[in-house]
């Protein structure tokens, strides 16, 4: 009977306090620079959050659509989050944060609130974007305006551009058509996310005899015994993250588990499973086709490349057609090189498997410039690397980062940093999440959780960005050691956040990283520029034990072995550009076999074996659950640009600030203010051609 007592005054208690606790995202934050309070936030909040969101957003619109005075700019367009009356978006603010844990620190249970929330949102988004008197009001201010600022005007170009694209000029039985398409293709692109994640984490090549460890270097050991520690299993666990998976690869002796790793990776959600991607990919390839046709379109690719650089599939076309015949020739010699050794070393009648590819490539670049990655990783400690690229920003454009550890985090291995400008002023607040985990998606990416803007009041609301990576480790025994390539993954991902943290517009939806596609990898892959040059790698490229300084003769060796297989590394990324527009250039119903298809789609690139039951598609989130549908390409044609701009920093000083500072100034702290090739010709004065990337890759035009 007390037991029955103690339970139900317990059970008043928590009844109590539920009452009493306010949802987080309902009430400003109190935390520093309104920063989002993670700590404080429940599984349960989300849900209650994006209900009343739409609930306000139904209420606002409502009242704009019904404004009896004469649609204006003002009383139309600025429905910006923090107006004069203080509404702010709530919708945006829960869906933010809610989706960047998806990706970064999902579960379960949230996978399955995604999956009740996801037709919910979307028919709420159609609702906003199909209603006929909010795009009557766009449409009439968009043809009657007068003496706007050009950013205004392109905020208003973008809206009634947006609006007809998202199906607002379509009779009412289309729209309902457009509807159903949309709400499908949003679940079924959460789905392949969703499977693919748990796919890759249900792999583990578990090692039990040392023997089987033969050819691996110490801290991939180590790296795996951590990993089956955490398990509770003993012995060694490998997994098809990029720490652990790399590494395997490259040195590993034992090539019947290479071959096993190889397949587990390349298989993904292609078995006879609740993971399977297939049919899903060919459904999201169709309806993108069907959006696109309803909307007058013959193709996805047609729609989608009316807004971007390249304007149309033949300049696509005609770059990576101009890539294939500059670098095909050099990768087939670079392949056939491998060969070679391959053969040398286990016999004339040996045969290159794709899971023998890393392997024997690292002991061709060993023996032709004597470097590889483990030799390098002592030098480059995670927070010297940190310690590194900050001091980069510092040294280019004067930034200051300092870690502020009363900001809430998602997870310990999340550090926060307030940014400061030249001036001392605060800039932005800036995360950094590293290392893979057991509810975080493969790769590295750049998000941010509040955008730049000016609002009502003249304050210039300043940014929180995030780069999230899955760098290695540390473990028990040293700290986090990265590769070379890890450094220029950092880099990368730096080179985003810096775009966001640099925003000055007036306009979130124009600011920071909110540009036409094929533009936005243009200052991240600029900062890669920076990972092999000397000067940089002198300020943080310290061994972590004795404190000595990279040497000399180390970086020679990188410098000199920066384009080894580059041919080939650009054949690779053709062929992934090349199966995007196969898939999006159709213009009838696609039911072939993906895996079939795949092949034939980047035979034109192609330079190694392939495997028939070996399937990218199925894995490939950039081009089915990302935003890179038919803009694959954007990486190849940022690159163009990246080599281009850089080879103006190599003229005045890749630490001229003069130089840094119009870079920021024409190019970063502009959004999508202006059209980028506008942006960018700005600061180079002049027309970006391919020969300054073909002068970095080594490669002579036939």
């Amino acid at each position: 009977m007390k037991s029955d007592n103690v339970s139900m005054n317990e059970h008043t208690i928590m009844s109590e306090e539920k009452e009493k606790r306010i949802n987080p995202f309902f009430e400003p934050y109190h935390t520093p620079h309104d920063t989002v309070p993670f700590d404080r936030i429940r599984l349960e909040d989300y849900e209650e959050a994006m209900m009343e969101g739409i609930r306000r957003d139904k209420e606002y619109m409502e009242k704009t659509v019904t404004n009896p005075a004469k649609p204006t700019f003002d009383n139309t367009l600025i429905t910006d989050p923090k107006d004069p009356e203080g509404y702010y978006d709530l919708l945006e603010r829960v869906t933010t944060v809610f989706f960047n844990m998806l990706s970064a620190e999902t579960n379960d249970e949230m996978d399955a609130l995604a999956q009740k929330m996801q037709p919910i949102l979307t028919k709420h988004a159609n609702d906003m974007r199909l209603d006929k008197r909010l795009f009557e009001r766009v449409k009439a201010v968009h043809l009657h305006h007068r003496r706007l600022t050009p950013e205004e005007k392109k905020l208003l170009d973008n809206s009634y551009e947006g609006f007809v694209r998202s199906g607002a000029l379509l009779s009412d039985e289309d729209k309902e058509h457009l509807r159903q398409l949309t709400e499908e293709a949003s679940m079924m692109t959460l789905q392949f996310s969703q499977n693919l994640l748990k796919d890759r984490k249900a792999y583990t090549l578990h090692i039990t005899e040392e023997s089987q460890l033969d050819g691996l270097p110490e801290t991939a050991r180590e790296a795996a015994a951590l990993a089956a520690q955490e398990a509770g299993k003993e012995g060694w666990l490998f997994t098809l993250d990029a720490p652990s998976m790399g590494p395997f690869m490259k040195y590993s002796t034992q090539r019947e588990l290479r071959r096993e790793m190889y397949m587990a990776y390349n298989t993904l959600c292609t078995h006879d499973n609740t993971e399977n991607n297939l049919d899903i990919c060919k459904r999201i390839v169709n309806i993108r086709r069907e959006v696109a046709q309803l909307l007058g379109y013959r193709t996805y690719a047609d729609y989608v490349l009316k807004r971007r650089m390249a304007t149309n599939k033949r300049n696509v076309y005609h770059l990576l057609d101009e890539l294939i015949d500059a670098y095909k020739p050099t990768a087939v010699k670079e392949v056939a090189e491998i060969e070679k050794m391959a053969k040398k070393m286990e016999g004339k009648d040996f045969q290159l498997e794709p899971w023998d590819f890393a392997f024997y490539s690292h002991k061709l670049q060993m023996k032709k410039y004597d470097l590889d990655a483990e030799m390098l990783r002592p030098y480059f400690e995670l927070s010297r690397v940190i310690d590194g690229v900050f001091g980069l920003a510092n040294r280019l454009y004067g930034i200051t980062f300092k870690e502020n550890k009363d900001i809430p985090v998602y997870h310990p291995d999340v550090k926060a940093y307030e940014v400061f400008d030249r001036d001392g002023s605060y800039l932005a607040v800036f995360y950094a999440d590293f290392h893979p985990r057991k509810g975080k998606q493969g790769g590295a990416w750049m998000t941010e959780y509040q955008g730049q803007f000016i609002d009502h009041k003249g304050v210039n609301v300043r940014p929180h960005v995030s780069v999230v990576m899955n760098l290695t480790k540390p473990t028990a025994e040293k700290p986090a050691l990265l590769t070379l390539g890890e450094v220029e993954t950092f880099l990368h991902e730096f080179g985003h956040a810096l775009h966001g943290m640099f925003a000055n517009t007036r306009f979130e939806s124009l600011s920071g990283t909110n540009v036409l596609w094929d533009f936005v990898e243009l200052p991240s892959q600029f900062m890669e520029n920076y990972s092999i040059e000397k000067e940089f790698l002198r300020t943080f490229a310290f061994h972590f034990e004795t404190g000595e300084p990279l040497p000399d003769e180390l970086i020679k060796r990188i410098v000199k072995s920066r384009n080894y297989m580059s041919a080939y590394a650009c054949m690779r990324q053709v062929s992934f550009c090349l199966l995007d527009m196969a898939y999006y250039t159709k213009s009838q119903p696609f039911d072939e076999d993906i895996i079939e298809f795949e092949k034939a789609a980047w035979k034109k690139a192609i330079v190694t074996k392939q495997l028939p039951e070996t399937c990218m598609t199925t894995q490939f989130s950039h081009i089915m659950a990302g935003g890179y549908a038919s803009g694959y390409y954007s990486y190849k044609w940022a690159e163009v640009l990246d080599a281009d701009a850089f080879s103006v920093f190599k003229r005045e000083g890749i630490f001229n600030q003069k130089t840094a500072q119009r870079f920021r100034d024409e190019v970063l702290s502009r959004g999508g203010t202006e059209h980028p090739m506008t942006l960018y010709k700005r600061f180079r004065r002049g027309e970006p051609t391919i020969d300054a990337l073909l002068k970095r890759n080594g490669i002579k035009r036939r």
